[in-house]
């Protein structure tokens, strides 16, 4: 059964490929929620999941009680927050701002410094889990914040996530989780790409292959689930590539900034960043295999 909850009015910015299933589950469970993006046709599936949208951020974020954001960059968050037609020209002074974007870490600490002195409590709270987490309710939370911008987001965690994680009171410390997790991510997809494009190359049964890696010490969460794409005819989407490319350059902004060196990080951003430069970056990031046939002559994906 939907619960009802009474007057809370909620702002969501930023409807796609994790967004928009985020959205439609707080709908579902039946609050108010008011959303905005720039593709029609992601607003069009809130409308159809029960909620409500907007022309604009401001409109959006008119009335709303609460906050939520997850676009692609920072300097997206400071559009849709402080633009012409930003959220902050029309949300209610003592709100809550929970922001879920891949950020760079000293970015969200000085955000929620801004936000503080207009009256906004900030929650930072990147999540992980993918296009499947969004849709399930199943992400990982890693948030830090005010017990304030805690108190008001709490009750909204546990329809979007199955893990929540309070890592500080402070905005900053859960984009340095974040930041963690996206260099592993990201190697991962790098080296899956090449253990399989080898496997191909010398000739081994592609489907053998993954089922004893699978069961083996050299599996990964991105082996395990993203390899299977490759050898079906299976295209639901799982992200874009030209999000590794954002996310590793954050981490190694991050790395630069601590005088710390960080090469898994950079030769898999560098690899990211060819396949972004040969025209896969709207393609999802397992979709790198792609650099791999073209230099080799390879015939790994099915789909193809």
């Amino acid at each position: 059964m939907t619960t009802t909850h009474q007057g809370q009015r909620l702002a969501f910015i930023g409807l796609g490929a994790m967004g928009g299933p985020m959205a439609s589950r707080l709908a579902a469970s039946g609050y108010t929620v008011t959303g905005y993006d720039i593709q029609a046709a992601a607003m069009e599936r809130l409308r159809q999941a029960g909620g409500k949208t907007a022309s604009n951020a401001a409109e959006a974020a008119a009335d709303a009680d609460l906050l939520i954001t997850i676009v692609a960059s920072a300097e997206q968050v400071e559009e849709v927050l402080f633009g012409d037609t930003g959220a902050l020209t029309t949300l209610t002074a003592d709100s809550t701002i929970m922001v879920c974007s891949t950020v760079p870490p000293d970015y969200m600490q000085t955000l929620g410094q801004r936000l503080q002195t207009r009256g906004y409590e900030l929650l930072d709270a990147p999540v992980s889990g993918g296009v499947a987490g969004a849709a399930n309710g199943t992400l990982t939370v890693m948030a830090s914040g005010s017990a304030a911008a805690f108190e008001a987001c709490e009750p909204l965690l546990p329809i979007l996530t199955a893990k929540q994680y309070r890592l500080g009171d402070v905005p900053g410390h859960g984009s340095i989780c974040k930041v963690i997790n996206q260099l592993l991510v990201g190697v991962h997809h790098a080296v899956t790409v090449e253990a399989m494009a080898l496997a191909a190359r010398v000739g081994a049964d592609l489907e053998a292959v993954y089922e004893v890696i699978a069961n083996s010490s050299g599996a990964s969460q991105v082996f395990v689930n993203r390899v299977p794409d490759l050898l079906s005819e299976d295209v639901t989407p799982s992200g874009v590539l030209d999000i590794f490319v954002k996310d590793l350059g954050i981490v190694l902004g991050v790395g630069q900034e601590a005088h710390f060196p960080l090469p898994m990080a950079a030769s898999a951003h560098q690899m990211f960043l060819m396949g972004s430069a040969a025209g896969l970056g709207q393609e999802r990031p397992i979709d790198l295999i792609k650099i791999y046939e073209k230099l080799a002559g390879l015939h790994i994906q099915q789909s193809q």
